[in-house]
Parts: C-alpha cells; sequence; structure tokens
C-alpha cells in the first residue's frame, strides 16, 4: 500500500494516499487508465490552489529506520505548483526579451516628437519658404509651435487617462493609437512629395492639424506604456525612459547621416519619417508577442492577484486617486522638474546658440546637429544607463539636484544664443563653444539620470495595486513638465531680448552669428 499523509489534525481520521509516479503521469493527460487508488483523489488534482498544511509528517513503512515524524517538503507533493521561490521571484526574463521590447516601445513614445524636431531644417528652409525664397513669418517661433501642437494635446489625455481608460484595455489602447500614428506618418511622407510653395499657410497648418492628431493618439500610448511597466520589476519603468532617450539619438545620428549622404533636405525628411514608420510597425508586432512570454504572463498575473485582493478590502473597491496622488507627489514633483527645466532649453535655446570660434573641431553644417540634439540625446542615454546600474540619491533626497538644474537655464541664455528675426541685448557671459558644449553634455546627462530614477521611484511610492496608477500620474507629470518647458521657451526668448546689464571694466562679446561662419 503507498505511503499515506494526514492532511487534517490530529482528531480527524480521514487520510489521503500519497500520489504515486504513475497517478501523477495521468494528470491532464486525455484517455489517462484510471487511478489504481479511485477511493482517495489528491487534493491537488481536484484544487490547484492546494497547498499542504505546515506540519505535514511522512510515514515510509518500506523503511522501518524512518522516523513516523518525518516532516515532508511541501514542494514534494505539489509538482504543478511553483516552490516559495519561484511564486517570489518568477520566472526569468530569458535574454532580455521583455525588457528590450519596452526599450521599443519608449523609442517609439517620443519618435513622432524627436522626429518633427530633427526635421526642423527641412520645415523652416525648404517646405515654410515662398516661392521668391523668403522666410515666412510661420517659421520665427516654429519649434514652439510644434511643441505647443504636440504636447498640450498630450498633456490632457495623459491626466484624462489617469482617471479614465480611454478605449478599455491596455492592447485597444495601444494599438489603436500606433495605427493612428502609423497612418499621420504615411500622410507626412505623401506631404512632403508635393511642391506646397504656393500654399505655404496652408502647408503650416496642416502640418500642425496632423501633429496634433499624432499626439493626442501619442499621449494615450505613452501614458499606457508607462502604466504597463509599472505592473513589472522595477528596472522596467527605466527601459521604457531608456528607449526615449535612444529615440533622441537614434533620429539624430540619422539626421547627422542625412546631412552628410542626402542630396536634398526634402529626401532626408522622407528618411526621418519613413524610419519612424518603421519603429512604430516593429512596437506594434512586439506588443502581441508580450503574452507568449512567461516572465510577462507571471507578473501580469500577480498584478492581476494584488489587484484583486485589494477590491476584496473593504473601502478599496475604487481607486483611492487623491491617496496615490499625495504619497507619490514627492517624485510626481521630481519628473516635472527635471523635464520642466530640460524643455525650457531643449531644444530651441541650443538650436539656436550659434558656433563662434574658427577653430572649433565641429563645423558650422554640423554644429547644431552635433552640439544640440546628438550631444544631448546621447547624454541623457547614457545617463539613463548609469541610473540601472546604481541608484542614487535616495527617493528623499533626489528632489536637491532636480531642483539645482534650474541654474541650466540662466547658463545657456548667457552663451551664444540668438533666437532668429529678433535682436538680443542680454551681454554674452560665456564665450566658448567648448562651454557650451560642456554644458550641453551636463543637461543631457542629468535630464536622463534624474528623469530614470524618478519615474522608477514613483510607482513603489505606493501599494502594488496601485503602481499602474502612479505610473501613469508619472508620464503624465512628464507630459505636464514638457508643456510647462515649452511655454517658458518664449520666456528665454524674451530675456534676452529685453534684460541687459553692465560690468565695469568688462567689455561684453556680442557676435549675431546666425549666419554660418566660414
Amino acid at each position: 500500500m503507498p505511503s499515506t499523509i494526514n492532511m487534517y489534525s490530529e482528531g480527524d481520521q480521514l487520510s489521503a494516499p500519497l500520489a504515486s509516479v504513475e497517478d501523477l503521469s495521468r494528470v491532464n493527460t486525455p484517455g489517462g487508465s484510471p487511478s489504481p487508488h479511485p477511493r482517495q483523489r489528491h487534493p491537488a488534482l481536484s484544487d490547484p490552489n492546494w497547498e499542504p498544511p505546515p506540519d505535514i509528517s511522512l510515514t515510509t513503512p518500506l523503511n522501518p529506520r524512518a522516523s513516523l515524524e518525518t516532516p515532508l517538503e511541501p514542494t514534494a507533493l505539489t509538482p504543478l505548483h511553483f516552490s516559495p521561490e519561484d511564486e517570489e521571484r518568477g520566472p526569468p526574463d530569458r535574454y532580455r526579451l521583455v525588457f528590450l521590447t519596452l526599450v521599443l516601445h519608449g523609442v517609439g513614445t517620443l519618435m513622432p516628437w524627436n522626429m518633427y524636431i530633427t526635421a526642423y531644417n527641412y520645415f523652416v528652409d525648404y517646405k515654410l519658404r515662398s516661392d521668391d525664397g523668403e522666410l515666412s513669418a510661420y517659421s520665427t517661433n516654429f519649434l514652439t509651435y510644434i511643441g505647443y501642437a504636440s504636447y498640450i494635446p498630450n498633456v490632457i489625455l495623459n491626466w484624462v487617462n489617469v482617471f479614465i481608460q480611454v478605449g478599455g484595455n491596455l492592447t485597444t489602447r495601444i494599438v489603436w493609437s500606433i495605427i493612428v500614428e502609423v497612418v499621420v506618418f504615411v500622410f507626412t511622407v505623401v506631404l512632403a512629395m508635393i511642391d506646397s510653395s504656393e500654399w505655404v499657410s496652408i502647408f503650416f497648418w496642416i502640418t500642425i492639424a496632423s501633429v496634433v492628431i499624432i499626439n493626442t493618439a501619442n499621449g494615450i500610448y505613452q501614458n499606457t506604456v508607462y502604466g504597463l511597466a509599472a505592473r513589472l520589476p522595477f528596472s522596467y519603468t527605466g527601459a521604457v525612459v531608456l528607449g526615449s532617450n535612444i529615440s533622441g539619438t537614434f533620429t539624430a545620428i540619422i539626421n547627422i547621416v542625412a546631412i552628410a549622404m542626402a542630396p536634398n533636405i526634402r529626401t532626408s525628411a522622407i528618411y526621418y519619417f519613413i524610419t519612424a514608420l518603421f519603429v512604430l510597425l516593429a512596437c506594434f508586432d512586439t506588443y502581441f508577442a508580450l503574452p507568449l512570454n512567461r516572465f510577462y504572463r507571471f507578473h501580469e498575473s500577480q498584478h492581476e492577484r494584488a489587484t484583486r485582493a485589494g477590491k476584496r478590502e473593504a473601502g478599496r473597491s475604487r481607486i483611492p486617486y487623491w491617496h496615490v496622488f499625495k504619497k507619490a507627489f514627492p517624485q510626481l514633483f521630481n519628473v516635472f522638474m527635471v523635464f520642466f527645466v530640460t524643455l525650457a532649453v531643449f531644444p530651441a535655446v541650443l538650436a539656436d546658440t550659434c558656433r563662434t570660434e574658427e577653430n572649433f573641431p565641429v563645423p558650422v553644417k554640423y554644429f547644431q546637429a552635433v552640439t544640440c540634439f546628438l550631444t544631448f540625446n546621447l547624454f541623457a542615454m547614457l545617463g539613463n544607463m548609469i541610473a540601472g546600474l546604481f541608484t542614487w540619491p535616495s527617493p528623499r533626497f533626489l528632489v536637491i539636484p532636480v531642483v539645482l538644474r534650474v541654474f541650466f537655464i540662466p547658463a545657456f541664455l548667457l552663451c551664444h544664443f540668438y533666437p532668429m528675426r529678433v535682436t538680443r541685448i542680454l551681454p554674452v557671459l560665456i564665450d566658448s563653444d567648448w562651454a557650451f558644449w560642456a554644458l550641453a553634455v551636463m543637461l543631457g546627462l542629468t535630464s536622463g539620470y534624474y528623469s530614470s530614477l524618478a519615474m522608477m521611484y514613483c510607482p513603489r511610492t505606493v501599494e502594488p495595486e496601485y503602481a499602474p496608477v502612479a505610473g501613469m500620474m508619472g508620464a503624465a507629470s512628464l507630459i505636464t513638465g514638457i508643456v510647462t518647458g515649452i511655454v517658458f521657451q518664449m520666456v528665454c526668448t524674451m530675456a534676452v531680448t529685453h534684460i541687459t546689464f553692465e560690468i565695469p571694466g568688462y567689455d561684453f562679446p556680442m557676435r549675431n552669428c546666425t549666419v554660418a561662419i566660414s
């Protein structure tokens, strides 16, 4: 007779036979023969959530020397369950596939913005010129207009999406958002192939409308991706931020290659937009591969379990948004401040800062592409990678370096920043292309590092079942910081055209170098 175990208290007499190898081999086997012990079924076979009590003992008559009270390891009777260690850790992310997928989606979330601002010369020097070659009035503050069109609908949709699940579940929101973005990019490529020099105003407003539509969809997409990452371990939110920074670096490299190889500005812009199409289609495909991954399924089930447990508790039937906001507020503020300072000077101030030193190693033709777009995005990506290696400072003290970054704004204004079609009267104190380049490096590095820390800390400040909500609030704070920074760009332009001062005995270098230096 097979060994038996006592699954009840000492006063109960019912015993269940220990499943033999033959019994377990028939589990979930169609057509399997009946068990040779039909009078009792092992509880694990009828209840998948069964777990043995902690005081189980095992009797082994085949070994008379064995103690009658030999403890039985719980996993010995539950071969279909995870061990306690596996239940806590979960299966590994083999080949980091889920991490890399979220990096790709991070690239996709900022692809529309990066493509439009990197194609700055295409719009200003090509599409917004009339037949007689004159720049239209729309070219003066084009990047600011693009910023407004991009992020005002984005910030509205992000905050609405925190409280209302626009379009239903994750799949619906992500899939339809990507489809809308792909359609708009196809339309943009078609516009690039059409001569619009006779209807510049119409082209401008069509472009603004396209930017509004694509970023409305992108607001839902970005918010949902951060909420998805919040269900996974700590570093996976950082993967999305890493992808966002890679997106800028990737686009900046394409920009430099296009300047060197493309026959004209229009062709280079078409390269940009087609590249964006391929990236978004890759995001579309990889999202449907996530449920096939055991690591993703495990953490998804853990999140659903925590959500169900929270709903069963009294007073937890509704999400306490104010409670989540208060607990996550320190990190929400950090996210906001990092992106506010960054977008106050990037790209508008950096893009209109000119080369003044004849022996500077970067040629005038590539000065904007290298010192502005490539430098910022590359070092923002490196800063994000550093955040994946160690996390300092702690959540409590992160606010200190984040607030100190405000000094980047006056520092860049004191460089050779000359907005288009206006006269600068603010004296220049930082008269060095090398100093300007070093500031751009520090801006990108601190932006990538501190934004990653703040976004990773944010979902961990609340209960696990509310982590996705905190992640969405973090994404909404990110977009709010970007919009506020873009609005502040106008303040930067006003500052250099309305503020002046004198230092006795010091002659300020004033060079209007918006025209290329030979």
